[in-house]
């Protein structure tokens, strides 16, 4: 069984500890990926050293230059696409298809990113004196801790890595220990494209002994995480002791509005995939549907019978439309609350239970479920499950409606399916949300557009677009100053009024 190694400085090594954790396939837990890495605070501080090292040299690289290894790299995933996908199906448990998204993902913030290389645009500006200039610019703020969940294994850590380094900032990664095969492909494009040693950086292990060293430690400037809300906080507040800037992307709760002018098999469909797709194992997935009364049983029963149809199995066989959850805690939660949502009330209309026929019981597979009759106000409907479990809740208005999708501490995705364009307008206004869809379902954001949430989502930074610059990079205001005085900024302004001064 092949022994994977961290990459620090630009060479594969060891654990300092020579431990090792296991990476199995939660499709068919018979098969051991491969053992990686469990570093410890020595491997932490090597990989920092190393990044503080390489930071002196690429801050000065002109961005074009960086953005030129960026883009070999967009190009050399294209070439390994499937090679990739397959192994990310057999840690992650994503059917193929999603696989294949989640590498493409990874290839259009290449791609993307790699352009900003020339377009690290500031801005210039007039100034209130005379012979003076002004403007503004960006620069790298030092060593970027990554930290991603093993859902989207390779596009979430794409959102990070390709814009810090394209800022000029040096990276030590951190993926999930769900999912560290595909972090080391993700690595090693890296390395064969030429990016210089110590500038990317991949350390394995477990979250409260990796993870949380390199957040601590004195030598890393930006933490960049991935994942739950409670360790979220965590962050943020290791990242608050250390003046650190931070960015969080967390949990979310998403609703869909389905109106009683909504296409309702256009709905049905959306439904299905922003549920089920990733096995609901998504931040985005829609895990609550908002149904008009007037067309909520009609909805229910297609929903419902579509629900039960979905072929679950592993996500090799191209016939599979779900795979598994990724491991048995998960699994054990969704049991959990599938059981609490049968002791609040809710109406068990398909699923609710574990999948075990055949070669199912080697792996985690969970039958789709839906919960019917839903009360807002029911923890089932409250907090992020993050498995096929979905509740479909009536309402009478549109301002009711808003009112449920609002009323959690979450704020991601939303999205809302009618023909009106009033409902679709006032839906964009007043849903709390970073993402809106219209008629379409919660998933599906595009990298060229901010990714991000409100409330108990995010910290108020965006990934995607432009806008994840501003993660990665500090703003210095230029003063040139070419009039040969000296002139002082609100002081000297007022003779400027007479002409010719």
């Amino acid at each position: 069984m092949e022994r994977y190694k961290n990459y620090i400085g630009g060479e594969w090594v060891d654990p300092a500890g020579g431990e090792y954790f296991e990476d199995r396939n939660p499709a068919d837990t018979r098969e051991l990926i491969g053992l990686f890495p469990k570093s410890s605070r020595e491997d932490v501080d090597k990989a920092v050293a190393a990044a503080r090292e390489a930071y002196r040299k690429w801050r000065l690289v002109p961005p074009p230059k960086r953005a030129e290894i960026l883009y070999r790299v967009a190009q050399r995933l294209v070439e390994l696409k499937e090679v990739i996908a397959r192994d990310m199906t057999r840690e992650n448990g994503k059917i193929l298809e999603e696989t294949r998204g989640d590498v493409q993902e990874a290839i259009d913030m290449g791609f993307f990113i790699a352009g900003e290389g020339r377009r690290l645009h500031g801005y210039t500006t007039t100034s209130e004196l005379p012979d003076k200039m002004a403007f503004c610019i960006r620069v790298p703020i030092g060593v970027a801790v990554v930290i991603t969940a093993w859902n989207f294994p390779m596009a979430v850590p794409s959102w990070k890595i390709f814009p810090a380094l394209v800022c000029g900032n040096t990276v030590i990664f951190k993926p999930s220990e769900e999912t560290p095969l595909t972090a080391h492909h993700f690595v090693k494009v890296f390395e064969e494209c030429g990016l210089p040693p110590g500038v990317l950086n991949l350390v394995h292990g477990l979250g409260p002994e990796a993870g949380q060293a390199l957040c601590e430690h004195p030598g890393t400037d930006i933490l960049a995480f991935t994942g739950s809300t409670e360790v979220g906080r965590q962050v943020a507040e290791i990242g608050a002791r250390g003046y650190k800037r931070v960015s969080l992307e967390m949990g979310g709760k998403n609703p869909i509005i389905i109106m009683d002018d909504a296409d309702l098999d256009l709905a049905v469909q959306g439904c299905i995939w922003g549920a089920f797709g990733t096995s609901g194992q998504r931040c985005t997935a829609a895990s609550r549907l908002i149904v008009h009364k007037a067309v909520y049983k009609p909805f229910l029963e297609a929903f419902v019978e579509r629900a039960k149809a979905l072929r679950v199995g592993n996500g090799l066989d191209p016939q599979t439309q779900m795979g598994p959850i990724i491991n048995e805690a998960q699994l054990r939660k969704v049991e959990h609350y599938v059981e609490l949502g049968k002791q609040e009330g809710a109406r068990l209309m398909c699923g609710g239970y574990r999948l075990t026929e055949g070669d199912l019981k080697y792996g985690y597979f969970y039958a789709p479920t839906v919960f019917a009759d839903v009360h807002p106000s029911m923890q089932i409907a409250q907090d992020e499950i993050f498995g096929p479990v979905v509740c479909v809740i009536p309402f009478g208005t549109l301002d009711e409606a808003i009112e449920i999708a609002n009323g959690v501490r979450y704020g991601l995705s939303s999205a809302i399916y009618t023909r009106d364009v009033r409902n679709a307008m006032v839906a964009i206004r007043e849903l709390q949300a970073g993402i809106t869809y219209i008629n379409a379902p919660s998933i599906g954001a595009e990298i060229h557009l901010p990714f991000g949430g409100v409330k108990q989502t995010g910290n108020g930074h965006r990934e995607g677009g432009i806008q994840v610059l501003d993660i990665f990079s500090e703003w210095k205001a230029v003063y040139i100053d070419y009039s040969g005085r000296l002139q002082r900024a609100q002081i000297d302004t007022d003779r400027l009024v007479q002409l010719g001064d």
